[in-house]
């Protein structure tokens, strides 16, 4: 079993519950690592976001007021810095069920640079109250980590790219 693999597992075991639905980038559209991992999700449960993490988070906390379950996924970590006011001011102080899928990414084979390998998820623990945060370390770890995630979200679920 791999980490990939398990990931993949994962994603489709929530692509098949009735009530969730996946945003972010490339989630229509292949264009990064995490991409593949969503394989087994029907289209029609992807929406395709642009680059604009803050709107990201509050589109998925206003499915998750209507009865969804988002899996709001943001592919480095960095990014989701920018969806901070919604995370901290209104997901934290509302807690509804959103699963925040994002990862700290790989600096193999090249160290791509501080903007895409970071992880702040210990500064986190200070700024939110009402949202977990989970560590994906072990690929026996993931399906047992979404599957809590989608019972007791809200939850960051934090990947890393060099366990691939």
């Amino acid at each position: 079993m791999s980490y990939f693999d398990e990931l993949t597992k994962a994603m489709t075991w929530l692509g098949k519950q009735s009530d969730t639905i996946f945003l972010g980038q490339q989630t229509k559209y292949a264009g990064n690592k995490l991409y593949p991992t969503l394989a087994g999700v029907p289209m029609e449960k992807r929406i395709e976001m642009p680059v604009a993490e803050d709107m990201q988070m509050g589109i998925s906390i206003g499915l998750a007021i209507a009865g969804k379950i988002p899996i709001t996924i943001y592919p480095r970590m960095d990014f989701l810095l920018l969806a901070m006011n919604q995370l901290v001011n209104h997901l934290d102080k509302y807690p509804v069920p959103v699963i925040i899928r994002v990862c700290v990414g790989s600096k193999k084979p090249l160290d791509p640079g501080p903007q895409h390998c970071g992880d702040y998820s210990e500064g986190l623990k200070y700024l939110l109250k009402n949202v977990r945060i989970s560590y994906l370390r072990r690929p026996q770890d993931i399906l047992p980590a979404y599957s809590l995630a989608y019972k007791l979200a809200p939850v960051i679920v934090v990947e890393y790219g060099e366990l691939e």
